[in-house]
């Protein structure tokens, strides 16, 4: 499973970043203009000044004594605990900390057991053994292999209408010859069948009632549903040791970084402005840690659109964006320049795949090719979600095209409409992610011609007939290495042909209150450091800083 997600990281498997409208008009629009030189003293005095306004001693006195919960801050909060469901990143990570599966995923991202281990008996059936260890819901019942087929056969369902069934129509007929143990059928051989059963496993009998799992889910992961009293805090509870994990919800990546500050959040991961994370890094109180990332930032298209469907106008717009200087200058060096969707690392990336070169002289030419001038410019609307970081580097990338000779008017949007448009294709130019992409089967799903919505995420309108083809003989190559090759192909293809302008992979960030540890980083940003964070007491601190 996979969504895409908007560079903003509300916070993945590909969870959803999005397309915008085509003109946006009417759609409260507007064009923002960064002012970098003032960025940085003006969330310095804001920070000064909210710590001088506040009520109430120093973070560490004792009014303020560290609660038995670790809080973690959001930017965005779970919309569904029901991993039948979860399309957004941040409902997906919770859901991996409550609910256990059959497969997870190494660095490379290649299928590993979890629950279960497996093994082919032919092309067509794949039979999954439940691990000796034995698991419990958390509401006391066994897990056998009647739950794993209850909770497949659910998705499956036209009824459900779950967003993940169309990753696993390949399935024919599920069975399960003991408790231990089940079968898997499969209408045509598909390689890559493992690595799609990485959805959380339900109670076959809570299934039956139709239990709202979105609401008060029953898993059997590591940390269960303590309470949710109200939108925007939810509490687990870890079961190894009893200790609640609060997630709250703090839109403004600004006031995050305010309460961390003031020990009312313990934790941030991600969504923090890099002169602000170069700030927090020198103070005494907070602790800040990096890591490389997986998640891919885009600049998306409508190829139907006059202007952008145009291949000359695409890689125009690639040649003229100097990546570099904006992960030099703006991320502070936490990112890498993309070459494509996967990322080198991973089992199907292009390790040795160069990404397009900053040329503004060849992005000149090439509009000049296209009949445009100085006084004849394209003009471009750039759809953007409203987050501060989003916009800042938003407008840079209209200065930098501006430069070569574009007009780009950066529009930004609180997320639902943002997101809406991309979905509806209302858009001619966006920027959003990728996150957490396991299975290279996403391609078929971003770029297949028979994945344009309602049918897929083809939401750019890219019909390529070599495209079609190596997605098509990637799915029937007899071999993990020959289907890796025409993956390769295919990513070669999709560099020349621009359906997206690669940007870069965004490394994590997590910042901290000094007195937390044990929190492991992963590079697709889940939230599975939670199982092992713990706080520090006594001399521990001391001996962190």
């Amino acid at each position: 499973m996979f969504f895409s997600l908007v560079p903003t990281r509300p916070r993945g498997n590909a969870y959803p970043s999005a397309d915008g409208s085509h003109t946006g008009a009417g759609r409260n629009g507007r064009e923002k203009t960064f002012y970098p030189p003032f960025l940085k003293t003006w969330l310095l005095v804001t920070c000064s000044m909210f710590l001088w306004a506040c009520d109430g001693g120093p973070a560490n006195s004792p009014s303020n004594a560290a609660p038995k919960a670790i809080r973690f801050g959001l930017a965005a909060s779970p919309i569904t605990l029901d991993p039948r469901f979860d399309t957004d990143a941040t409902s997906m990570r919770v859901n991996r900390l409550i609910y256990d599966r059959l497969v997870d995923f190494d660095e490379a991202s290649r299928p590993i057991p979890a629950l279960a281990k497996w093994h082919p008996v032919t092309p067509l059936h794949y039979r999954f053994t439940l691990t000796p260890k034995r698991r419990h819901f958390h509401n006391g019942s066994p897990l056998t292999a009647a739950d794993v087929k209850a909770t497949y056969d659910s998705v499956l369902d036209k009824e459900l209408a779950s967003p993940h069934r169309s990753m696993l129509t390949v399935i024919r007929e599920i069975t399960i010859p003991d408790p231990d143990t089940v079968d898997f059928h499969l209408h045509t051989p598909d390689l890559l069948f493992p690595g799609r059963l990485s959805l959380g496993i339900l109670p076959i009998e809570a299934i039956a009632r139709r239990h709202p799992f979105n609401r008060k889910p029953i898993g059997s992961g590591p940390l269960a549903l303590w309470e949710w009293p109200e939108e925007g805090r939810l509490r687990l509870r870890r079961l190894a040791d009893g200790r609640i994990i609060e997630f709250l919800h703090v839109p403004e990546a600004t006031v995050r970084v305010l309460k961390l500050l003031r020990g009312e959040i313990d934790l941030i991961q991600n969504d923090i402005l890099p002169e602000l994370t170069a700030w927090l890094s020198k103070r005494p109180d907070v602790v800040v840690r990096t890591g490389s990332g997986t998640n891919f930032s885009y600049l998306g298209f409508h190829l139907g659109d006059p202007v952008t469907g145009q291949l000359a106008i695409r890689k125009a717009i690639a040649h003229g964006l100097d990546r570099e200087a904006i992960i030099r200058h703006v991320w502070g060096g936490a990112a890498r320049p993309a070459n494509g969707l996967l990322p080198p690392d991973h089992w199907a990336g292009h390790p040795t795949l160069e990404p397009l070169a900053f040329d503004p002289a060849r992005a000149r030419a090439l509009l000049a090719e296209a009949g445009y001038s100085e006084t004849h410019r394209p003009r471009l609307t750039y759809k953007i979600s409203s987050n501060p970081l989003r916009v800042r580097l938003a407008t840079i990338i209209q200065d930098q095209l501006r430069q070569v000779g574009m007009a780009v008017d950066v529009r930004s949007y609180d997320w639902g409409t943002f997101y809406g448009d991309i979905k509806a294709g209302r858009f001619q130019m966006y920027s959003l992610a990728w996150v957490g992409i396991r299975i290279p089967d996403i391609f078929r799903y971003a770029f297949h011609s028979e994945s344009i919505p309602p049918a897929g995420a083809n939401r750019g309108r890219f019909t390529d007939a070599l495209a079609d083809h190596l997605i098509e003989a990637a799915k029937t190559a007899p071999t993990l290495t020959e289907q890796a090759a025409l993956y390769r192909e295919l990513q070669t293809h999709l560099l020349a042909r621009l359906p997206y302008v690669p940007l870069w992979y965004e490394d994590n960030v997590l910042v901290t209150r000094a007195d937390i540890t044990d929190y492991e980083l992963t590079p697709d940003g889940s939230y599975d450091g939670l199982v092992d964070v713990r706080r520090l007491v006594g001399e521990e601190v001391e001996d962190m800083r």
